[in-house]
Order: structure tokens, then sequence, then C-alpha cells
């Protein structure tokens, strides 16, 4: 029996343009469930344990600006924890692909879902094939806001058969995790691109040089086109 995973996370929000944070990104990781990535999994716990960090749930975006738990922790550690995940990431059979909005060119709520939806409906029909080739898809995200849980739920049922959607604890699912690097790892390549990285950001990274290297290109690797 195929059967394929989708572990779906955002960064961003439905509300008005706000400069400080103009994008809506959403990301969705692919796994193949016949695909074991139990000996990469481990590989992670270990490395994290290995650090002080045993069972850890990462969030990258509060990593890179040492804010909630991370507040209290120094460049250093909070580098490690993250090259630990990008590690996890660069060796791990999995693919994924982000979509996203510049809520500038956004009327309003009703606009931003009708632009997310066209993009995640192209994408599934760019991949129709394979995604009708399986038996089951499952679609994991944490439900946590609303406009983006009717979008998934519209276009995947819409599209496609036999899927079924799972509400996500974060902490049960490195891939979620995943999920949530890969957006804020886009938000950050945006924010390059239009060179508006805060101090933080460019603290946390270097120079774009080392960005793009150890951490845009090694995930636009695992990117579907």
């Amino acid at each position: 029996m195929s059967e394929l995973s989708v572990f779906i996370d955002e960064s961003g929000d439905f509300g008005e343009y706000d400069k400080i944070a103009p994008y809506y990104i959403v990301a969705l990781v692919i796994h193949h469930q016949e695909t074991d990535i139990a000996p990469q999994l481990q590989q992670l716990e270990n490395s994290l344990a290995e650090v002080g960090f045993p069972h850890h749930c990462i969030h990258a975006g509060p990593i890179i600006r040492r804010e909630n738990e991370y507040a209290l922790e120094d460049l250093h550690t909070r580098q490690g924890i993250l090259k630990k995940l990008m590690a996890f990431v660069r060796h791990v059979d999995i693919s994924y692909r982000t979509i996203h909005i510049e809520k500038k060119h956004v009327k309003d709520t009703i606009d931003a879902t009708g632009k997310l939806s066209k993009h995640l409906s192209h994408f599934i029909r760019d991949h129709y094939e394979t995604f009708m080739s399986l038996d089951s898809i499952k679609v994991y995200y944490d439900n946590g806001q609303i406009e983006l849980t009717r979008i998934i739920s519209s276009v995947f049922n819409t599209l496609l058969e036999d899927v079924t959607f799972r509400k996500v604890i974060p902490s049960d699912y490195r891939l979620f995790q995943v999920a949530d690097l890969i957006c804020t790892m886009k938000l950050i390549e945006l924010k390059m691109e239009a060179h508006t990285l805060s101090k933080s950001e460019l603290l946390f990274f270097g120079d774009e040089r080392t960005l793009k290297k150890n951490y845009l290109k090694p995930l636009a690797a695992k990117q579907i086109s």
C-alpha cells in the first residue's frame, strides 16, 4: 500500500499588510511512507541529546531571533541546534514545496484565500499523476489558522481521493518541525532578496554567502519544481 504524508506549516497571517511581516508562506513537506526514515530520526535525537536538548521541539524562527525558550541561549548554541535539523533534512528522503503571497498585493482575506488556493491547486495538478497513483494521502496540520485549514481541506478534497486529515502536535512530528524550518528559511530568502534582513538574522547567519551555502542551497536540493 502506497501512502503519502504531507506536513503543512505556515508563516504569517491573514491580517492587513505589515512591513514587518509582508509575506504569507505555506510549506508542504512530503514523505512517502514506504521510505524508512527511522535511522535519520534516531541520529537527530542523538545529536540533540549530545548538545543538551534531548527530545526538544525545534522552532526555527525563535532560534534565529533569540526569542521564547531560546532567549537565554548564546549564538553558538542556537546555531548548533539549527545545524542539527539542517543535517537531518540533508540526509532524509523527503521533498517539499512552498507557496507564498506578498500581502501588499492582496486586497483582503478573501483575495488571499483565493490566491493561496490557486497556488496549492496548481501544485497538485502539476503532480496529479503522482498523487493519483497513491493508495492514500494523509495531510498533517496543527489547525493553527482557520483560513489555511479551510484552504487545505477544500483543495485536497476537491482534487484528490482518499485524503485524510490529522491534527498535529508539533512536538510529536519532526517532519512538521521541518515544515516550520522551511517556512522560516523561505521568509529569510525573500527578505534577503529584498535587502530587509534584520540585525538578529544577519548576526545569526553571518553573511549572505554563508546563508546561501549552508542553508538555502541544501534546502533547494529538496524542493519540488
